[in-house]
């Protein structure tokens, strides 16, 4: 386009066109991308799939890999330790008197409602792995690690419970090595207990004569 002088105007209004050329390369990193994608999706798709299976199994998965049934034996097991370290340690407390005592007392029923504590975790896991937490009074010494103490002596009394927890760490121990990395869940359960049970051997030692 010229003015009256002959002269060339600029161009206005034009619309310009961009086109993309790819490469191979570039071609298949986009098959690729595409590809990761629709893994995504469909694995995605099969979880879901997964989850709605079997519904009544709640927290128990198509990937869970422990050993269910024998792992819900020892944890009754584990159970009826704890309720025979509660019973023992509660004993204990009613046993001792005197104002000189009171600490020792003081000790011996924070231990009991941690033993407790421990027992309702323990019960509340067998119930999640679809299991049934064993109360039986009749079952506990059978089943039970530790023993109960009937003793009047309290050196006596320290003693039994410095050996009944250092047999539960043992127990605690060897259970979390079996597990290995089947049921991550049970293993920080059972290695919360076991700290804890290593303070209670400790407060017990630290009272030896």
């Amino acid at each position: 386009m010229t003015d009256g002088g002959g002269h060339m105007l600029p161009a206005t209004g034009f619309q310009y066109r961009f086109c993309i050329f790819l490469t191979p390369d570039t071609q298949g990193v986009l098959m690729m991308k595409d590809e990761k994608e629709d893994d995504l999706v469909n694995a995605e798709k099969k979880l879901s799939s997964n989850a709605s299976k079997k519904m009544e199994d709640g927290a128990v998965t198509q990937g869970y890999r422990g050993e269910r049934h024998r792992l819900i034996g020892l944890l009754n097991t584990a159970l009826a330790s704890e309720l025979v370290c509660f019973l023992r340690y509660t004993r204990h407390y009613y046993m001792v008197s005197g104002l000189s005592n009171a600490a020792l007392k003081a000790e011996f029923m924070q231990h009991a409602q941690e033993e407790m504590q421990h027992a309702n975790m323990l019960a509340e896991r067998i119930v999640q792995l679809n299991g049934k937490p064993d109360f039986d009074p009749g079952d506990l010494v059978n089943n039970a690690h530790t023993e109960y103490d009937d003793t009047d002596k309290i050196q006596g009394m320290i003693k039994a419970n410095l050996v009944a927890e250092r047999i539960a760490i043992e127990s605690y121990r060897k259970m979390i090595q079996e597990l290995g990395n089947s049921d991550p869940s049970t293993s920080l359960l059972l290695t919360t207990i076991l700290s804890k049970e290593e303070e209670h051997a400790e407060e017990m030692r630290s009272l030896l004569d």
